[in-house]
C-alpha cells in the first residue's frame, strides 16, 4: 500500500513529468540560473523575492502574462498602482471573514450533499469539490451559469493556458489556439470578463488542494485529529500538498537575493512546494513561514488562503465521522495543478456517523 507521501508524489510526476523531474534534480540548489531562468527552492530566497523584489506580474511565461496575452487584456490584477492596491483590497475584504461567511452556504450544500451519497456507499470526491468550488465561483463572480460548467470552463481554461508557459518535452502545436479558445468559453460564462482569473484560481486551487488533502487525511490515519481541530489539520495538510507547487514570475528590476543576481526580465520559477518544505513530514526551518508558502507571501500572497482553509476544514469535518478509505485514485494527467481525475472514498466499516460541529 503506497503511503500519504508517496502517492501524493505520484500526482506531480502524472500531471507535470518534465518539470517536476527538473525541479527533484534541482532541489538541492537553493537558487540555480538556467539562462534566463531563475529557480527558487529554498525559503529564504522564496522569502526575500515576493516581499522584496518588483515583480513584473504581464511578463510573458508568468500565469497573468499568458492570461491576459489570451483575452485582451483587463484582467484582475492586471493594473497598476493605486488601482492594483484597489482590487487587492476589494478582494481582502470579499474574502476576509466577513465574505467567508456569506460565502459558506454556498459550498455547504455541495458539503451536504457529499455526506449524505458517502453514507449510501462509495463516492468520487472530485465531482463533490468540482461543485463546491463551482458554486464559490459563481458566488464570488456574480455569475449566472450552471455552477459545474463554469467549474469545467475554468478548468480547462487554466489547464490549456498552462501548456502555453511551462517547460515540455516535445512541442505543442496549436496550444495556443486551443488556450484562446478555452479562455474564450470561460469568459462567456462571467458578467466580467475581468473575473476570469478570479475563477480560475477558485476553482483550479479547490480541486487541486481538496481531493487529495483528504486522500492523505485518509492514508495517513488523520481522522480522528480531523474530528478534533479541522482548522489546524487543514494549514498543514496545504502546507503538504501543496497545490500551486509552482509560481511563475518574472523580475521587474536588477536586485540581488542572498548573494544571488537577479536581472530585469529574468523568468522565476518559485518553487513553492520545496519552499513550503512539503517534502518534509515537520518543516526543519520556519514553520511559519513554511505553512504560509503555498499561498505566496507580503504583498503577493494568494487573498484566497483563507478561503482555501475554511473550505478544506469544512469538507474534512464533514468526511472525519465516516472515517473514509481510499478505495482508489487516478491522476489528472492535464489539469493545470497537480490534482486528481478520481479520488474515490468509502465510509470505514464500523464508523457510525455522528452529529458533526456546526460550521463556524
Amino acid at each position: 500500500m503506497l503511503t500519504a507521501r508517496a502517492a501524493d508524489r505520484a500526482v506531480y510526476l502524472r500531471s507535470h513529468p518534465v518539470l517536476f523531474a527538473l525541479l527533484a534534480a534541482t532541489r538541492r540548489r537553493p537558487v540555480l540560473r538556467l539562462g534566463r531562468t531563475v529557480l527558487v527552492h529554498h525559503p529564504e530566497p522564496y522569502r526575500e523575492i515576493l516581499t522584496r523584489v518588483p515583480l513584473d506580474r504581464t511578463a510573458e511565461h508568468t500565469t497573468g502574462g499568458t492570461a491576459a496575452r489570451l483575452t485582451g487584456g483587463g484582467l484582475l490584477f492586471d493594473q497598476s498602482g493605486s488601482e492594483h492596491r484597489g482590487s487587492r483590497r476589494e478582494l481582502a475584504a470579499l474574502l476576509g471573514s466577513d465574505g467567508i461567511a456569506a460565502l459558506r452556504p454556498h459550498w455547504q450544500r455541495a458539503l451536504d450533499r457529499l455526506e449524505s451519497e458517502l453514507a449510501d456507499g462509495p463516492v468520487d470526491l472530485v465531482p463533490a469539490v468540482r461543485l463546491l468550488a463551482g458554486a464559490t465561483a459563481v458566488a464570488l463572480t456574480g455569475s449566472t451559469a450552471d455552477p459545474v460548467a463554469l467549474a469545467v470552463a475554468a478548468e480547462r481554461a487554466a489547464a490549456a493556458t498552462a501548456r502555453t508557459h511551462l517547460p515540455a518535452l516535445l512541442p505543442r502545436p496549436g496550444a495556443e489556439r486551443r488556450a484562446r479558445r478555452a479562455a474564450g468559453r470561460l469568459t462567456a460564462l462571467l458578467p466580467d470578463p475581468r473575473d476570469a482569473m478570479l475563477a480560475v484560481a477558485a476553482v483550479n486551487t479547490t480541486l487541486a488542494a481538496l481531493p487529495r488533502a483528504a486522500a492523505w487525511c485518509a492514508r495517513a490515519g488523520l481522522w480522528e485529529q480531523a474530528r478534533t481541530d479541522a482548522p489546524a489539520l487543514a494549514v498543514e495538510l496545504l502546507r503538504l500538498t501543496a497545490a500551486s507547487p509552482v509560481l511563475p514570475r518574472a523580475a521587474a528590476v536588477d536586485a540581488t537575493v542572498l548573494g544571488h543576481r537577479l536581472r530585469r526580465g529574468d523568468r522565476l520559477l518559485l518553487v513553492a512546494r520545496h519552499a513550503a518544505e512539503a517534502h518534509r513530514d515537520t518543516p526543519a526551518g520556519d514553520a511559519a513561514l513554511a505553512a504560509r508558502a503555498p499561498f505566496g507571501l507580503g504583498r503577493h500572497a494568494c487573498p484566497g488562503a483563507a478561503l482555501a482553509r475554511a473550505q478544506l476544514a469544512d469538507l474534512l469535518a464533514v468526511l472525519a465521522p465516516h472515517r473514509p478509505r481510499v478505495l482508489r485514485t487516478v491522476a489528472h494527467s492535464r489539469s493545470a495543478l497537480p490534482s486528481y481525475r478520481r479520488c474515490l472514498l468509502a465510509r470505514r466499516p464500523g464508523a457510525a456517523p455522528c452529529p458533526r460541529s456546526p460550521s463556524p
